[in-house]
């Protein structure tokens, strides 16, 4: 029974995610009416494109949904859903209900490397990504290696040691962002744009890289689910079944982190999808990882499509960072879920 009400809630967030992206492609500074966005949007699908008719649609209307707010609805998708699934197996991993895609060095690794590609201006670009999202991905696998390797005891690794290197690596890449802030104010808004996140420069290229290593990257934890559940109950425990602790760790902390890291490049930093998503749908769904790894997955893509959507529609012609309202919704959100949850175990 309870197996079949999971079902139907999974079929719901499903539902709930696509009309939320045909609702999101119809807002904007120019309103497009639904019935033509479904029409544009069906009429690239194969075998409807020659039955579906979008020759008294306005060119720019066409431009707009196909080559602006698609690729950017569904970039946003995806970000939600890996900053969901890595902030799940995070909690597993480490065991701490804050422990989030970012507690490894990550954010403050492509941090300090978007910094250094906005401050070179440099006018280079690969398959659709910037040379300030380049150095950002750069900085992030760099700053995992120097945790990862510093956590490292022989061929053990300490998660708490993991936590402490994060920390620290973190404060020292902060205070070297905060020093070539100080040094050059004329780029300080942009430094500090990117550092709350945005999806203002999503394009069907940066989607076409990233797809395909994500989508790896997602199905990979998701069949580590039985080890995640086990590795919760205790590491002893799992090793008793029959679970290789230690190798288990490595896997999920290096495809975690590589996931981490291949998002934050073309997003930048936002905050609480990692967080407060696990915690909601351990609530409705159980602890059960092979559950909720997937159901994370579509309420990250669902959260962070609809805080994006607010984000660059709110203010008229003018676009709030998305980590902004993340952190709106997440901050007192999760305060919520604390107080509800303070007799309940989270992990």
């Amino acid at each position: 029974m309870r197996k079949n009400n999971n079902k139907i809630k999974i079929l719901i967030l499903l539902a709930t995610l696509f009309f939320s992206m045909l609702f999101s492609i119809t807002l904007g500074s120019v309103r497009i009416p639904l019935n033509e966005t479904v029409r544009i949007v069906l009429s690239k699908v194969k075998y409807l494109n020659s039955i579906i008719d979008i020759s008294n649609i306005k060119e720019s209307n066409i431009f707009i949904v196909l080559s602006i707010r698609l690729p950017r609805i569904l970039l946003a998708a995806i970000v939600g859903s890996v900053l969901a699934v890595v902030g799940t197996t995070y909690q597993a991993v480490f065991k701490n209900p804050m422990a989030d895609p970012y507690v490894m060095g990550v954010s403050s690794g492509a941090a300090f490397g978007a910094t250094i590609g906005i401050l070179l201006k440099l006018n280079v670009g690969i398959l659709g990504f910037g040379a300030t999202s380049i150095l950002a991905f750069a900085g992030a696998l760099i700053t995992t290696f120097i945790v990862y390797n510093l956590a490292r005891v022989g061929n053990k690794i300490s998660t708490t040691s993991i936590l402490l290197a994060g920390i620290v690596m973190s404060s020292i890449l902060s205070s070297g962002i905060s020093i070539m802030m100080i040094f050059n104010h004329d780029e300080l808004a942009r430094i500090v744009n990117w550092t709350m996140g945005s999806f203002n420069s999503a394009s069907w290229e940066q989607i076409m890289v990233i797809v395909i290593p994500v989508a790896l990257g997602l199905i990979f934890l998701v069949s580590l689910s039985r080890e995640m559940n086990a590795i919760v109950l205790g590491e002893e425990e799992a090793q008793n079944i029959g679970v290789n602790v230690e190798r288990v760790k490595k896997m999920i902390l290096i495809t975690a982190s590589l996931l981490s890291a291949c998002v934050v490049s073309v997003s930048g930093i936002i905050g609480f999808v990692g967080i407060i998503v696990p915690h909601l749908f351990r609530l409705i769904f159980g602890a059960d990882h092979k559950v909720i790894l997937p159901v994370s997955a579509i309420g990250g893509g669902i959260f962070l499509l609809i805080s994006d959507t607010i984000a660059r529609t709110i203010v008229p012609g003018f676009e709030i960072p998305v980590g902004v309202i993340t952190s709106l919704f997440g901050g007192p959100f999760f305060l919520y879920l604390l107080k509800k949850s303070k007799s309940k175990k989270l992990i």
